[in-house]
């Protein structure tokens, strides 16, 4: 039996994305951006260099020096990362060119490869209603292929998201090796308890939240007529006027968001926010860029 594919572009997500992170200086501090403060070790100053960023000059220590200084941080390598991955039914959808699955597969593959790329190691945890595949952190790139191989078979994605109960899952079998957490969901079926086990989570790792929504999770297209809407878990279809249900639509989708974001905020992590009708790249790379300025 042939296994069917998702619609995605690896290659070219790792070549836009490694270009974008080039211009922005940020591939050789991955080690900060990803373990950016506990058990973060000063060990010296060095000499400010052209590939630098400004923002990283330690101004007090140069004026000191009478020369460019900046700190550099006892790097403890051989990282080990975990992109827990919701693969669950509300992400097989999609409004425009990508399903969000596509696009998480895209956007988990170009990340991967970097990190992979500096020596460290990639694990990966799936799940929605229950656990699909559980990938303990490794390197090299037969298993990347076969992480690829797993983000980008149509078989990978099915059931209702129990987010919390993917989190418990993690919380158990994530050891004090993990280093660093990438929790990406479109966060569809966070509950009143999804706090208790963000925070917990954020507090025993580095976690990064990413929300990936797709247009229509935010608001209905401005179009004239009816248009039908079917439900990715049950399969059942609507037909809505958008003009009629925009207002209650974009009320509930609004106190949704807001719902998660306060969430977010009270845990200890650093969260993105993403939409599939635009590049990954240049936002995630804002992101990563600021997290490193804020925390080092």
């Amino acid at each position: 039996m042939v296994e069917k594919r998702l619609n995605t572009d690896i290659p070219e997500a790792i070549t836009e994305f490694k270009a974008v992170m080039k211009e922005f200086r940020l591939k050789r501090d991955i080690y900060r951006i990803l373990f950016r403060g506990k058990g973060l070790e000063f060990e010296s100053y060095r000499d400010f260099s052209p590939d630098d960023d400004a923002s990283e000059i330690d101004w007090k220590s140069s004026s000191r020096a009478q020369k460019l200084l900046v700190k550099q941080y006892k790097e403890e390598r051989d990282l080990k990362i975990m992109f827990l991955i919701d693969v669950g039914s509300s992400m097989v959808f999609g409004s425009g060119k990508k399903l969000k699955c596509e696009f998480i597969a895209e956007l988990t593959a170009a990340f991967a490869k970097l990190i992979m790329e500096e020596g460290d190691r990639v694990g990966f945890f799936l799940f929605s209603n229950d656990v699909k595949h559980f990938i303990t952190p490794r390197n090299g790139e037969k298993h990347f292929q076969f992480l690829m191989d797993l983000m980008t078979n149509t078989e990978t994605y099915g059931g209702v998201t129990d987010l919390d109960k993917g989190l418990d899952f993690a919380m158990r079998y994530l050891n004090k090796s993990i280093n660093s957490v990438i929790l990406i969901s479109d966060f569809l079926r966070v509950t009143p308890e999804s706090e208790k086990r963000l925070t917990l989570l954020s507090e025993l790792f580095e976690t990064i939240l990413v929300r990936v929504r797709d247009p229509l999770d935010i608001t209905l297209p401005n179009v004239e007529g009816e248009i039908v809407v079917e439900s990715s878990l049950s399969g059942d279809q609507v037909i809505i006027n958008p003009k009629v249900a925009r207002a209650p639509y974009e009320k509930y989708a609004r106190e949704q968001a807001k719902f998660v974001e306060e969430i977010f905020k009270k845990t200890e992590a650093d969260y993105l926010d993403l939409v599939t009708s635009r590049s990954f790249s240049v936002p995630l790379a804002v992101f990563l860029k600021e997290r490193l300025e804020k925390k080092i």
